[in-house]
């Protein structure tokens, strides 16, 4: 109801469980599908797996309970370009599903730092993680040895990436411009076959640039 009654989002359909997201999703074809983790029949993590893996594949939210569900970093892996804690302000949700049909990953808020910070800690479960589900330059490359092939430049905009910054926190860090920084962050995402945003974010803890231990940065509204 929320999202109808936004003037420039439309509700194309909804779905009863993970299957029925996925055919729903094949069918209709929508910019953007939520999708929650705990369903009936097809859990959440492996419908983000199967609607990302498609042609011209619509970008996925997942919803997820912050003190309970602990599949976010699966997710992620799986192809989900962010994700939504269910007790959000409505409005919040709402620009999260806009950010996301830009083309964008969320991972502004605060609360998406602390997650990532946390999930990217663990390994992905095996059975989560399908071998197309994070695209690589070699299926056998490591996280740093993916990083060869970029500049240092690349490398502190990819580092800060990881840390949670957005473009204009990054330009201003950086003394650089907003749009450079932008064209930065679209060569990473091109050298490194990296689907979004959020896979950057993954590969900068996996390949130690973000060191686990230092966490996220600190809490911005």
């Amino acid at each position: 109801m929320v999202i109808t009654e936004a003037e420039d989002l439309e509700v194309v359909g909804e779905a009863g469980n993970g299957a029925e997201a996925v055919r729903l999703a094949e069918e209709l074809r929508p910019d953007v599908v939520v999708m929650d983790i705990r369903m009936p029949v097809l859990d959440g993590i492996e419908a983000t797996r199967r609607v990302t893996a498609g042609p011209s594949p619509a970008r996925v939210v997942v919803l997820t309970t912050f003190d309970e569900d602990e599949n976010v970093y699966a997710a992620l892996h799986a192809g989900a370009s962010g994700f939504l804690v269910k007790d959000m302000a409505l409005d919040d949700i709402l620009d999260a599903i806009r950010v996301v049909a830009a083309g964008e990953a969320l991972l502004s808020p605060s609360v998406t730092r602390r997650l990532i910070a946390e999930f990217t800690a663990r390994p992905a479960p095996a059975a989560a993680v399908a071998p197309a589900a994070v695209p690589a330059p070699s299926p056998s490359s490591s996280g740093a040895d993916r990083l060869a092939a970029i500049t240092e430049r690349e490398r502190e905009i990819l580092t800060l990436v990881g840390r949670g910054l957005a473009n204009p926190e990054i330009a201003t860090e950086l003394v650089l411009s907003p749009a450079t920084v932008k064209t930065y962050i679209t060569r990473l995402l091109t050298k490194l076959a990296a689907r979004d945003r959020v896979q950057l974010v993954i590969l900068a803890y996996e390949s130690g640039l973000v060191p686990l231990t230092a966490g996220p940065s600190p809490d911005r509204r």
